[in-house]
Formats: structure tokens, sequence, C-alpha cells
């Protein structure tokens, strides 16, 4: 008996589909694959090629019917799932503490949430349900300070419109790491159909305590925890400031946050004041991509601003522009505003009390070295992580217990920050009204954060970074990134376009290999990450992407600027010499 591979999986999928909306979605896909209409077969195969996968810190896909796309069906299991695995692991602790769910302005993300908060209810697991779409920082702050023994945060964080996701946070206020993302994953896998989940009705759940709102004291103890991050409370709060929401969450608590900090003249851009899941103004609601500052830029110049802030969706990135002398705006990269922020905080912020009491700052492994430099210099204890915050913020605690260091500032290029212990995770709020408190000092003194730069750089030399992606699709692609990254392990490079290499970490093998041929072992987890250090300070990194048929070559060079140089002429030499690095990286990995 001959089988259809396509349609068979979609119409058992049908059959236990809760929800009438994808229910009618997918019915059509499959009536018109039987019709014979082009594109429609193959548009199935991609909704089941197989399970969206639970990875990084959750699930995150494109909405639509379908076991690879984001819908209530795939909710329930996951929730069932999460149930199953923190009864395993907490017991009662998940019994009594409950659950954090919070939810972003994306569509259906309420509906994701109560249909979780549900779950957990016919589970036994009661949950602290967020009132209103709220940010991402929040959900993350909410799970210490309810004591709560997990969190979900319904988000697709800066994905375009089409996406939404479902994050998970351990019963420490961080995003899950090992062993849990896999134990939650195997449980998830051992879910019954979607129609076959428990649920509580949300009424029935409410009534009996099992759905519980966010209390009201949440969200002015967060502001209370924020503000208390100050580092000074000096400098010209008369500063202009420009923000956008881009149609997110942010917009009610970061013009809060800057509130109490004492900044009154912040113009929100009406356009994005809203939350807005459609995205209007935006094709990709990510601050970091063309186009996407556009409304902030033209308010900001409009209204003279000194300063211009944007959040992604669920506010747990923040971007920064400054106006030039000249009068037009600068948006500074990710890696620049936490090298700003993390000196700021290294150099003026209260240093631990008692004898041998020592600070830790940390990054991301593509983010700058930089701040490793300035903290080597300032006797701060640094060390690199995996990408992703949650490596960030599960090891700061790790060190935190271990040393007794107090974690002071974390950070990765991407723009996501993080100051002290508050929100284990990227705090796009804290970051804002941290970055204009810098701004509102430096300007009392007749400076700008550009001239912070530039002081930076004569101080410990310019650092420039830059990145190259090849996307190679397809099974061939896969091989052929596999194989580049296997020929740069097995005959490390010497020199890199005439540059000496004098050490490499692979951190696959878990070591770190200096030219001489020693080695150290290297305490981070094992990923599939090549990092090459030159002479001079430079660097290059080579890594598969883990989202797309892409690999990734970072390189970041060191620039020393003489003593009276303008900084431009060490900038045109640093682009010259990153340009030229990244040429013959690729060369040599097969990609020239």
């Amino acid at each position: 008996m001959s089988h259809d591979f396509v349609l068979e999986p979609a119409e058992r999928w049908l059959a236990h589909d809760p929800d009438p909306e994808t229910q009618g979605e997918l019915r059509r896909l499959i009536d018109a694959a039987r019709a014979g209409e082009e594109g429609v077969r193959a548009e199935l195969a991609e909704r089941f090629a197989g399970p969206l996968e639970f990875g990084t810190a959750g699930l995150r896909g494109v909405l639509g019917a379908g076991e690879s796309r984001m819908n209530r069906a795939v909710i329930l299991r996951t929730t069932a799932g999460l149930a199953r695995y923190l009864l395993s692991t907490l017991g009662d602790k998940a019994r009594s503490a409950g659950v954090v769910i919070g939810y972003d302005a994306r569509r259906r993300s309420r509906e994701f949430a109560e249909d979780t908060a549900c779950t957990l209810a016919a589970a036994g697991i009661p949950s602290h349900l967020s009132p209103v779409p709220c940010p991402t920082p929040i959900a993350a702050f909410a799970v210490g300070h309810l004591g709560a023994a997990a969190g979900v945060m319904v988000t697709a964080s800066h994905n375009p419109p089409e996406y939404n996701g479902y994050k998970v946070y351990w019963d420490n206020g961080a995003q899950i790491v090992p062993p849990h993302d896999t134990g939650i994953a195997t449980a998830i896998d051992a879910s019954p159909p979607a129609d076959q989940v428990p649920r509580m009705p949300f009424d029935e759940a409410r009534a009996k305590g099992l759905v519980r709102d966010f209390p009201e004291a949440l969200e002015p103890a967060y502001l209370r925890a924020i503000r208390g991050l100050a580092v000074r409370d000096d400098g010209d709060r008369d500063l202009r400031i420009v923000y956008t929401p881009l149609h997110g969450v942010g917009g009610r608590l970061v013009r809060a946050a800057l509130e109490q900090a004492g900044f009154t003249r912040v113009t929100t851009v009406p356009e994005q004041a809203e939350p807005d899941g459609a995205f209007p103004t935006v094709s990709f609601p990510n601050p970091e991509e063309k186009g996407a500052m556009d409304l902030a830029l033209a308010l900001a110049k409009k209204e003279g601003a000194d300063l211009v802030l944007a959040n992604d969706p669920d506010v747990d990135r923040l971007a920064v522009a400054v106006r030039r002398p000249d009068g037009e705006y600068v948006q500074l990269t990710g890696n620049q505003v936490g090298v700003l922020l993390g000196h700021y905080l290294l150099t003026e912020g209260k240093a631990p009390e008692g004898e041998g009491g020592r600070r830790l700052v940390l990054s991301s492994c593509v983010s700058t070295p930089m701040l490793g430099v300035i903290a080597a210099a300032l006797g701060v204890h640094y060390e690199e992580t995996l990408t992703g915050f949650k490596w960030i913020a599960n090891r700061a605690m790790d060190i935190e217990r271990s040393t007794g260091a107090r974690f002071v500032f974390g950070f990765e290029e991407a723009l996501g920050y993080t100051i002290g212990s508050v929100v284990r995770d990227k705090d796009g709020i804290g970051a804002a009204a941290l970055l204009a408190e810098l701004a509102a000092v430096r300007k009392a003194e007749g400076k700008t954060l550009l001239d912070a730069l530039q002081e930076l750089a004569r101080s410990y030399g310019l650092y420039v970074s830059g990145q190259r992606a090849y996307t190679l699709r397809g099974v061939d692609g896969v091989e052929k990134i596999a194989a580049i990254m296997a020929a740069l392990r097995q005959s490390p490079p010497a020199e890199i376009g005439g540059v000496p290499v004098v050490a490499w970490r692979d951190f696959e093998a878990r070591t770190r290999t200096v030219r001489d041929g020693g080695t150290a072992p290297l305490v981070l987890p094992a990923s599939n990450v090549l990092v090459y250090e030159l002479e001079g300070g430079s660097r290059i990194i080579a890594r598969p992407s883990g989202t797309e048929p892409k690999i990734k070559f970072y390189v970041d060079v060191r620039e020393e600027v003489a003593a009276g140089e303008p900084l431009d002429a060490a900038e045109a030499r640093a682009a010259a010499r990153l340009d030229a690095l990244a040429r013959a990286f690729s060369g040599l990995a097969g990609m020239g």
C-alpha cells in the first residue's frame, strides 16, 4: 500500500488541532493539494518537515498551521512537556511557587499565554499572568521577585510580524541551559496530541487561584530596582531625547524609567508609540536593520535631540544614536554601547566593599574584546561566553557563587545589555536609563558619547569590528560548512593576512592552544566555534549560524592611535586592515 508522505502527516495533525483558525487554514491547504494546485504540496511539506525545535531558549517560528509553525497546538504540547518536567524536577516547588507568564503585543500572544496558563493549571501548577502585554525584562524580573519555579515569555523579540515564540526561564530568572533545555524537549516529545492535552477552562483556573495576575507592586518594584542601578545623580538632565518602541511594548515603562531618573524632555515617535503586532511602519522591527530608525532620526533632527533611543518590540534590546557636531546623527554599534556602559560602571560605579571584593563583567565571544582589555587594566574579572544571553546570565551566577565576585555588567554585540542582578537577561529599559544618565553626565562636561568613545580609543586602542556571512543552502551547503570547520581545526593557520596567530581557541574541544604548542582548558560549554588571536590584539572568529544555513566570520581589529593623531586616520587604517583580514581569512577558508 502506498503512502502519501505529504498529505498523511497533515491529515493526522488536522485531526488533533483544537484551534478552529488553524484547522480551517490547514483544511484549505489539504484541499488545494488534492486539487493539484501548484506549490501547495511543497508548502505542506515545509510545514511538516519536523516538529518546531525546542532550542536555545524555547521556540520561535512563523505563525500558522502545522508542526513546524507556531500555533496553539504546538503551545499546548510544549506546555504539557514543560509542566511534566517541572513536576518531575522541582515537584512541590512547581505546585506552590508557580510559573510566571508574560507576553508581548504580537499576533496571538495573549491566546498562547492563556493556553499556557490553562495547561499548567490542569497539571496543578499555578501561574502568575501579566494582565497586559509586557516587556521581556519584566517577565524575567518577575521570576526572581515572585520566587517562581519558572517563567514563560511569549515573544518573537525583533523578528518580522509573521513570527512568534515561547521563551522559558528557570527558577534563577535566567533563560534555560542544559540539562533543562534537553529535559524539557524530551518531555515535549512525549506529550500527547494537542486535543488530548488536559486544559482547565480559564475562568475556572482563575476561580481556583491557579491563574493570578501580576501583583500591582511588581512594576514599581522593578522601577525602583533599576533606579538603584544609577551611578550618578548629576549631569545635564535637560538632555533632549527622542525615543521609539518600534510598535512594541516598551513605551510606558521606558518613559517611566527615564522620568524617575530626571529626564522629562523625552519625545516618543508618534507613529510607533502604541503596541501593534503588525508593525505598520517597519518591515523588520529590529533597530539594527536599515530603515528601522528612520522615523526616530527624522524626528530627532527636527527636535534637535541630543540622543535617540530605540527598543526592539519586546524591549530586551537597546539601540542608540547620537548627534554629531554637524547636526547629523550616527547610530552606535552594540559593541560601542557595551564598551561605554561597561567602562562607566567600572570607573565611576561603586566598588565592592570588604577585603578582596571583586567585580565581574562578561560579554559574548563574538562581541568586541575591548571590554576585556578595560577590565584587565582595572583589575576586574572578565570572561567571554558563548553567544546568547542565557550563557552570560548563568555564567555570571556561577562565578558569583564560586568566587563571591559581584556581577556588574554583561553585553552582547547584538544590542543586548544588563546591569547588575536586577534582571538576569537582556534589559532594554535599565540600559536606556543608564545610557541616558551617561550622556547627561558627559554633556555637563561639554562632551558627547562620541567624545567618550574617542577618549577610550586613545586610552585602550581603537577597536573596529566587522562580519562576513556566507549562505550555503541545502545538504551540500551543510556538508561544506562542516568541511570548512574541520579543515580549520586540522590545520590551524600560523598567520592570517601576514599577521601571526599567537593562539587559537577551539570551543568544541574546549581548549586554547598557544603557538608554542601549550594548551589550557576552556570553561565554556562545547560549541562549534573557532577563535584566532592575532599579534597586536586583533582576532578572527569562525562560527556556523545556529539558525540559518550560513557560516560567519567575525573580525575584530585593534589599531593604536598615535598621540595627537586625528581619530579619522586611525579609523581608516583599522577599516583597511579589517577588510584585508576578512578577505584573507575567507580565502583561507575556501570562501574567497
